[in-house]
C-alpha cells in the first residue's frame, strides 16, 4: 500500500511539475513576443513621422517648384454597372496602367480626346468575365477622373 501511495505523489509532482513548466514556458513566450510587438510598433511609427515629413517637404517643394504649372497629380477611375468586387479592382487597375506615363505631365500638353480613346469601347477579360468599357465622361485638372460604364460581355 506505501507503494501506491509513493507511485501516486510521484505522477501527481510530474504532472504538476509539467503543468507549472508549461505556464512558466508560456508566460516567457508572452513576454518576449509582446516585446517584439512593441519594438515593431515604436520602429513603425518612426517611420511613419519620417514619411509624414517627407510628404510635408515634397508638398512644400512642389508648391513652390509649379506654381505657374498645371500639373496631373492623380487618376481617379470610376466604374458604373458592375456587381464583382475583384473584377472591379482588377478594371481599374488595368486601366490606371494605361494612363499612368500622364502623371506629373502639365494639363495643358495632354489631350483630351486621346485620353477617351485609349480605353474607349475596349473589351478587358478577367478568366471566365469579358467586359466591354466605354468612357462616358473625362473630367482634367491637377486629378485626371474618368467616368466608365462597364458592360458585361455574357
Amino acid at each position: 500500500m506505501d507503494r501506491v501511495k509513493g507511485i501516486n505523489k510521484f505522477f501527481i509532482t510530474l504532472i504538476m511539475g509539467m503543468i507549472i513548466g508549461m505556464i512558466i514556458g508560456s508566460l516567457t513566450v508572452t513576454i518576449f513576443v509582446s516585446y517584439k510587438i512593441d519594438e515593431y510598433y515604436q520602429r513603425l511609427n518612426v517611420y511613419y513621422t519620417l514619411l509624414e515629413e517627407k510628404d510635408l517637404k515634397l508638398n512644400k517643394l512642389e508648391e513652390s517648384i509649379n506654381k505657374n504649372r498645371y500639373i496631373l497629380k492623380d487618376i481617379n477611375i470610376k466604374l458604373e454597372n458592375i456587381n464583382d468586387e475583384i473584377d472591379e479592382i482588377e478594371l481599374i487597375k488595368h486601366i490606371k496602367e494605361k494612363y499612368i506615363n500622364l502623371i506629373g505631365k502639365e494639363v495643358k500638353d495632354i489631350d483630351i480626346n486621346i485620353i477617351s480613346e485609349i480605353v474607349d469601347n475596349r473589351i478587358m477579360k478577367f478568366e471566365e468575365n469579358s467586359y466591354k468599357l466605354q468612357v462616358k465622361k473625362v473630367l482634367l485638372s491637377d486629378i485626371l477622373e474618368i467616368y466608365i460604364e462597364v458592360k458585361d460581355m455574357k
